[in-house]
């Protein structure tokens, strides 16, 4: 009975593990085009922003953590001595990849919040506790251990089980950083279309990221409260997986929906009886476009009350850098009839 119970866990968890693989590694082909879009848009190899960075590591620390506890578990070649060598290198590069992870949340919850200083300095608090929490409790009481098929995984064998506190860690720091930047994108009063539909994006994207990275951080922490060896790294790859996946999805997100829009092109014309007057309708019409911009005397901005820029680098959607920054402008091109006609009276086109 005990062996049949071993058979089962040693199974479960070689398909968690394929299947973790699969998602990755699928995952990773789809959105080779957007890596390749975050490369291109960068001014230089010197000057990446910082979104970039992000995606960077979360995608390839989230890379070599899969491939690090995989080859522990999958391969045939463990003694107790390399083993012994090796057992750590996965969970320290799984907090690493936490960190990361959480940085992109931090970073995206300050700027949603106007970047406030006092919920800043909050942020970073609980950052800094959040892993040193994960950093003791996920390599306290770990010792390597050498199955029958010779593979090397690490085990929690402590009288008191702690690497399930890692998890719980890592779930009030998703919450807290839910609650925060959901409690502000709510108060938001959007004037343009896309502020809009970037405010739902930014919600949507929270949500999600919290209620499916919760659901597998959940299940570790079930799996991490028994003493099975087998039974407890079950779901560790699966967790891996689906860190990188949310992670670098908000990344993407982010940058695709603070891009220009180069389809928007509004055709406005002008009829001016004379050249004075001409002009001065050519100049209202373009203000009256621009004027959700904040251009008015009285009009308040949507951009910089909701979305503060953080660079003199305006315009460039990866300027963005999870400061959450967006550029609403529409095109417009102005045509007009004249009567009459001046070198310097020309048709203006935006």
């Amino acid at each position: 009975m005990e062996r049949s119970l071993t058979l089962d866990s040693s199974t479960s968890e070689k398909y968690f593990r394929i299947a973790s693989i699969s998602i990755a590694f699928y995952d990773y082909i789809i959105t080779l085009p957007a890596e390749w879009r975050f490369y291109r848009s960068q001014p230089s190899i010197f000057r990446i922003s910082l979104a970039c960075v992000l995606f960077i590591l979360i995608r390839y620390v989230s890379v070599l953590v899969m491939i690090l506890s995989n080859y522990g578990y999958f391969a045939t070649g463990f003694t107790q001595q390399t083993c012994q060598n090796y057992y750590l290198a996965a969970p320290a590069f799984k907090v690493m990849q936490s960190m990361i992870s959480q940085v992109i949340l931090g970073v995206r919850t300050f700027n949603i919040a106007r970047r406030d200083r006092r919920i800043g300095i909050a942020l970073s608090l609980l950052y800094l506790i959040s892993i040193s929490v994960e950093w003791f409790t996920d390599l306290y009481h770990r010792i390597p251990v050498v199955v029958d098929v010779r593979h090397c995984t690490p085990v929690d064998s402590g009288k008191t089980l702690s690497a399930w506190l890692y998890y719980l860690a890592a779930m009030l720091y998703d919450l807290v950083m839910l609650t925060v930047s959901t409690t502000h994108l709510l108060r938001y009063n959007p004037l343009s279309s896309k502020v809009g539909r970037l405010v739902r994006v930014l919600i949507y994207d929270g949500i999600g990221y919290f209620i499916v990275l919760s659901a597998t951080n959940l299940l570790n922490l079930v799996l991490y409260h028994t003493t099975d060896s087998e039974t407890q790294s079950a779901g560790a790859s699966l967790g891996y997986a689906v860190t990188w996946i949310m992670s670098q999805r908000i990344l993407i997100n982010i940058r695709e929906m603070s891009e220009p829009d180069p389809r928007r092109l509004e055709t406005v014309v002008v009829a001016r009886p004379t050249l004075s007057s001409g002009r001065k309708n050519v100049v209202s019409g373009l203000r009256s476009q621009f004027e959700s911009k904040g251009h008015s005397k009285n009009s308040k901005s949507p951009i910089d009350p909701e979305f503060p820029p953080t660079s003199s680098h305006n315009g460039h959607p990866d300027d963005v850098e999870l400061d959450i920054r967006v550029c609403v402008e529409r095109s417009v091109k102005v045509d007009y009839d004249y009567e009459h006609s001046s070198p310097w009276d020309k048709p203006t086109m935006k």
